[in-house]
């Protein structure tokens, strides 16, 4: 019983947020779904920041999904190995990420921009600015992954030799919140629920956030993309999971209380405030504000100046994009 009332009062919240009561009214002047399975990526324990899919399946059901999955690949590799491999048909992920895999070939679309904000350069009192790590020992949990790739572009970005001006250090098993507190590393890029956790035990300070500090604020931090099989075999599924994606982001703006409740109660993270403080720290109004085509542009352009992939801005938009159903849901959602 408590489920279902669970289960209402999120579809009632939606139905506020988002003008959804059952089924949505557009679905009655559109075809059938081609498929009513769809898996979506899930880190257990983690991502705080994927709110806005991981609260989604409900409303996917309510747009006629039955089988709506939440899968967890391996952990050892960055999700982009994920949806590359088959596991998942849909991914939340950076743009350089996404870049990257356009850049090698992975049949791809990036469909939309979600939000902004997630990831927080947090740093020893002394350092001031991104330009103070010279020298310094900042974390990493591998070269050429998610925080690297960031970090090397945030240092080039301000000047710095990524390579030499900056002493890299493995955190290897280790959480780099507690490398951080250890003192044995000076700096490391924090995503949810870091930064909020080290706040609340005032350790350490914020020297970029990409939710405020130009130009990262002014781009997508994290952007949905689907397997290019999925987008061509299956449009109207996927204009409804992107729908149910957008509805959700804008669920998290109205009543980020709900949203947060509902992560813990679904087990996708452990902590209600840490859900809470991130929701309100992201801004997951931008979906409606930004173009995504400019992230993937800004992105791509850095990385191909270090020499991170091949392919020109141009040529990643062309083989890796699909706006039409965000041009779609602007539309239809415009409030």
């Amino acid at each position: 019983m408590q489920d279902f009332q669970t289960r209402r009062r999120f579809l009632g919240g939606a139905a506020m947020a988002a003008g959804v009561v059952g089924l949505p009214k557009s679905l009655y002047a559109e075809p059938p779904l081609e498929t009513t399975t769809v898996r979506l990526p899930r880190w257990v324990g983690g991502s705080y920041c994927w709110a806005g899919a991981y609260i989604a399946g409900e409303l996917m059901r309510a747009e006629g999904f039955t089988d709506v999955r939440y899968v967890e690949g391996d952990r050892s590799v960055d999700q982009s190995e994920w949806i590359a491999r088959g596991e998942t048909d849909f991914s939340v992920n950076f743009p350089p990420n996404q870049i990257a895999s356009i850049d090698a070939g992975v049949p791809i679309k990036v469909l939309t921009g979600l939000h902004s904000g997630c990831l927080e350069l947090i740093a020893k009192e002394d350092i001031r600015s991104v330009t103070d790590l010279r020298g310094k020992r900042v974390g990493v949990d591998g070269f050429n992954n998610s925080r690297h790739v960031w970090l090397t572009l945030m240092a080039a970005y301000v000047g710095l030799d990524p390579v030499n001006d900056i002493q890299w250090v493995l955190t290897e098993d280790n959480k780099p919140t507690q490398l951080f507190i250890e003192g044995k590393i000076d700096a490391f890029l924090g995503t949810p629920p870091q930064p909020q956790e080290l706040r609340a035990r005032k350790i350490g300070h914020t020297i970029l956030n990409n939710a405020v500090d130009r130009p990262w604020s002014q781009y997508f931090c994290c952007m949905i993309s689907a397997t290019a099989d999925y987008v061509n075999k299956y449009p109207v599924a996927t204009k409804r999971v992107l729908r149910s994606i957008l509805k959700t982001a804008d669920l998290c703006v109205s009543d980020p209380g709900m949203v947060a409740r509902q992560m813990v109660d679904h087990e996708f993270v452990p902590s209600y405030d840490f859900a809470l403080q991130t929701l309100k720290d992201i801004r997951y109004d931008r979906w409606r504000e930004f173009d995504p085509e400019d992230s993937l542009r800004f992105y791509a352009l850095r990385m191909q100046e270090l020499g991170m992939i091949k392919s020109n801005p141009q040529k990643i938009i062309a083989d890796g994009t699909d706006w039409r159903f965000l041009g779609e849901l602007r539309r239809e959602l415009k409030t």
